[in-house]
């Protein structure tokens, strides 16, 4: 019963992606803007992406309850996990300085000093994720060279 649930709710998701897709391309190539197939359009294409957004989070949360209820030790990885990541976050809001997007391009944009350190912690940020990607991939790629000798 279980792997029929899966592939229908599989068949469900792909049927919305091809439905979001074509609306995003329609919307895309509908440059005038003020025609009533416009605003279906548009509209449609919210809701594609709301229906998706809502999708994966329930689909998330029914796979990390079923993995909590199975393998016992996984919520304290997840736990440490999520800390990591609160701390990945906060580091880089603290290395931001504030002043990485020019005075002429906020004065543009209306945005404020605040909104500069903000785009400069998630640039930080990437960085970070970056390198740590970078390094858990050597790390693997390592281990797997010293294990078959």
């Amino acid at each position: 019963m279980k792997e029929k649930t899966d592939k229908l709710v599989t068949i469900v998701c792909l049927a919305l992606a091809v439905l979001a897709a074509v609306f995003a391309i329609v919307f895309a190539l509908n440059t005038s803007g003020n025609s009533a197939f416009y605003g279906i359009t548009y509209t449609m294409l919210l809701i594609m992406v709301a229906v998706a957004i809502v999708g994966i989070l329930v689909f998330l949360v029914l796979k990390l309850a079923n993995r909590f209820k199975t393998q016992p030790g996984y919520l304290k990885k997840f736990l440490i996990l999520i800390g990591l990541v609160v701390v990945v976050c906060v580091a880089s809001y603290l290395l931001a300085t504030g002043n990485d997007v020019s005075s002429a391009l906020l004065e543009k944009n209306n945005l404020t000093e605040g909104s500069s350190k903000l785009i400069g912690a998630a640039c930080i940020m990437v960085y970070i994720l970056v390198i740590g990607a970078a390094c858990s991939i050597l790390y693997v790629e390592c281990s797997k060279l010293f294990k078959k000798k």
